[in-house]
């Protein structure tokens, strides 16, 4: 009998996205088996990795090699700490699909060709929608963000990419963390800023609830509908914006993925997912789906255990699925997403969300990023929404 493959997977805390590796196993599966899920072939092996930090991968990746005899490493990770478990991966020719939301522009010293990334690639969205924004309103727009989201390069892809557009300068507002209450969001100085000096634009970066809070907030301000909001990726998923539709907001946002988009694979993924799952479509289940589907494409090697074949296949080939073509190996240059500028009203009966233009991603190694490479050698360790 044959021992099903063990994946191991690692698993820091996110105390937004709480599920997100229930959703990510479901992805892979449903992506891997087209027809009937085999429950003997694959098994999976969640390690907790704390808050994502190096140290802890780094145990975690350890623990899974040498005492749980796996035969895959996956699961969400920071690129901050793939340096430190390159040695044992390649030492003991393990095989990684790992994943990532895109906090940071992809910058590999060292490229190990058994680790392969899913991500969703936020900084190709936040490019896309500082270069629409600039372009849409010019003149000198603001940014906005807690200290949190301030540490990745979630504000500096938007800034380069407005910066493309024709910008001059930015202005940035990060809102200081309150050590007594670090949930507290205190807005005051930031509205006097736009009194004192009223942007063409405004960029708001947020996590999780602190997000709906802003949005909240601003739509109680003076400034709703007489300054543009543009706002990050993750503030318009469907499952956040539900719980303040009936704000009537009017705001705009740059998209990788929508769960309602027309395309034919993409209709059948959140069709086949909801339906198994008995839960509203999400980025991790997409991001587990799609590498699901990579891995359908060497089921036969993989099954066998050939993990030369297996490695050489995914270093060439790409998949097509409910995001078009993707591929996972970054020196075949990741497949360049289609980012849709969307202009999206809420009200109590329905959330509306229009395309009104398009913009195209950019290779991780642009020379356009050189500046953020160079510049922005520190950042937080933890992948982002892991707080």
């Amino acid at each position: 009998m044959i021992k099903p493959i063990k994946i191991g997977l690692l698993t820091p805390y996110s105390g937004v996205y709480p599920f997100y590796g229930h959703h990510l196993m479901a992805g892979i599966l449903q992506g891997l088996y087209p027809g009937t899920i085999k429950q003997n072939e694959i098994e999976f092996m969640p390690v907790y990795t704390q808050m994502g930090d190096p140290k802890s991968v780094l145990d975690a990746v350890n623990k899974l090699v040498f005492f749980d005899q796996i035969d895959m490493i996956s699961g969400l990770i920071s690129y901050k700490s793939i340096p430190d478990i390159i040695p044992v991966i390649e030492s003991h020719n393990k095989l990684a699909f790992f994943f990532d939301m895109g906090e940071y522009i992809p910058y590999f010293n060292h490229l190990s060709p058994r680790i392969f990334y899913s991500s969703q690639q936020i900084w190709q969205s936040q490019y896309a929608l500082g270069h629409w924004a600039q372009k849409e309103y010019g003149g000198t727009g603001m940014m906005v963000m807690p200290v949190y989201e301030a540490g990745y390069h979630l504000s500096s892809a938007f800034y380069r990419g407005a910066c493309v557009a024709g910008a001059q300068q930015l202005a940035l507002h990060v809102i200081p963390r309150d050590p007594s209450d670090i949930k507290r969001l205190n807005l005051d100085n930031f509205f006097n800023e736009i009194k004192k000096n009223a942007p063409s634009y405004v960029h708001a970066v947020f996590a999780g609830s602190m997000g709906n809070e802003f949005l909240a907030t601003w739509r109680q301000s003076g400034f709703h509908k007489h300054i543009p909001l543009c706002v990050i990726e993750n503030m318009v998923y469907d499952d956040l914006l539900e719980d303040i539709a009936g704000l009537d907001l009017d705001l705009y946002a740059a998209v990788s993925w929508s769960r309602n988009a027309e395309d034919k694979r993409n209709k059948e993924f959140v069709k086949r997912y909801e339906s198994l799952g008995g839960q509203m479509a999400n980025i991790y289940g997409l991001l587990g789906y799609e590498a699901g589907l990579a891995l359908r494409e060497v089921k036969s090697h993989l099954l066998k255990r050939d993990w030369a074949s297996v490695m050489a296949l995914l270093q060439k080939e790409s998949v097509v699925g409910p995001r078009g073509e993707r591929n996972f190996y970054p020196l075949s240059g990741f497949s360049l997403p289609v980012i849709d500028i969307l202009s999206i009203k809420t009200s109590s009966k329905n959330i509306y969300k229009t395309v009104i233009s398009q913009g195209n991603g950019l290779r991780f190694d642009s020379p356009d990023f050189k500046e953020i490479h160079e510049e922005s050698v520190s950042g937080w360790q933890n992948p982002y929404l892991c707080i």
